[in-house]
């Protein structure tokens, strides 16, 4: 019983073991590890090596297929099995239809391989890398079907599509420039530059302004006694009368009008005093100008009342 528990421990030491040692010589970088072994000419180990690889699901998963199906067909070639690495070559190519393998890494005779099938399968790659340009456009993805409708051009140019494909060049190159010019931001609109202020309002010559004019300035009294009423005249007297002055540029009285009269005796004193009365002239923008001025004269407080 003790030899068969010895026996199975030696087996689980063994295993643990072996499995370590199985990853520890896994290579760090397969594809690596494989185009080394085709750089040794050591073609049949490599494309075991390649066969063996299968990508996980990821962001470099594409380009990691694309590196293994580029190495299996070079060593395909290499070994003589031309039919199998054609069907390689055309999976490189339609993954990445601008790929070709550069003197360094393969002979004549692998280049021309990769030329022969670029040439058989290019215009069926550009018509559908034009079909998918043309869906962006559809979807009003000026971007994207900028980038896509310029590789279609690129393809189109390649030396391996022999110039065919002449009027799907030409549509491509039409839907390209549509695109190019979608794709911009609208211009900014001009910018409107503010009016300019309208210049201010020259007083008009000889007018005599008055307070219904919004733009002016009344004039401020700097003289404007006005007489008292003699005691005899108070019992035939009204409460109130109004006197018009028209005052010019320098604050002077040019001219007085009685327009209700408190009493026809004063009313001749209030004329003559008023003529004497001085003022800062009314003003529109700065400048002097004649106004018309009404003056309310109470006879119970003997005071003015400026309109």
């Amino acid at each position: 019983m003790r030899t068969i528990r010895t026996i199975a421990s030696l087996l689980v030491v063994l295993t643990i073991e072996g499995t370590a040692l199985a990853q520890s010589a896994a290579p760090a970088d397969p594809i690596g590890a494989a185009r080394d072994l085709y750089s040794s000419a050591r073609y049949d180990e490599a494309l075991a090596m390649l066969n063996e690889m299968h990508p996980n699901d990821g962001p470099n998963a594409s380009i990691e297929r694309r590196s293994i199906e580029q190495y299996r067909s070079l060593c395909l070639l290499a070994l003589g099995r031309a039919s199998e690495a054609e069907s390689a070559i055309a999976a490189v190519v339609t993954s990445d239809p601008w790929y070709q393998p550069n003197e360094s890494d393969a002979s004549p005779r692998v280049r021309t391989a990769f030329s022969d099938v670029r040439q058989k399968l290019l215009p069926e790659i550009a018509n559908g890398r034009y079909a998918a340009a043309k869906q962006a456009y559809d979807r009003k993805d000026y971007a994207a079907a900028t980038q896509q409708f310029r590789q279609v051009m690129a393809l189109l140019d390649d030396p391996d599509m022999r110039g065919r494909l002449a009027d799907l060049k030409l549509l491509a190159k039409g839907f390209l420039d549509l695109s190019l010019v979608a794709s911009m931001p609208p211009p900014e609109p001009p910018r409107r530059e503010a009016p300019p202020p309208p210049p201010p309002a020259q007083p008009e010559p000889n007018r005599i302004y008055m307070s219904d004019d919004l733009n002016v300035l009344p004039p401020s009294p700097i003289k404007q006694n006005v007489p008292r009423l003699p005691g005899g005249m108070t019992a035939q007297a009204r409460d109130h009368g109004v006197l018009e002055v028209i005052i010019d540029e320098a604050g002077r009285v040019i001219a007085v009008t009685i327009r209700q009269s408190l009493h026809v005796q004063y009313d001749a004193v209030l004329m003559n005093a008023a003529r004497e009365w001085r003022y800062q002239p009314a003003t529109v923008n700065g400048k002097p100008v004649k106004y018309r001025k009404l003056i309310q004269v109470n006879l119970s407080r003997q005071e003015q009342q400026q309109q």
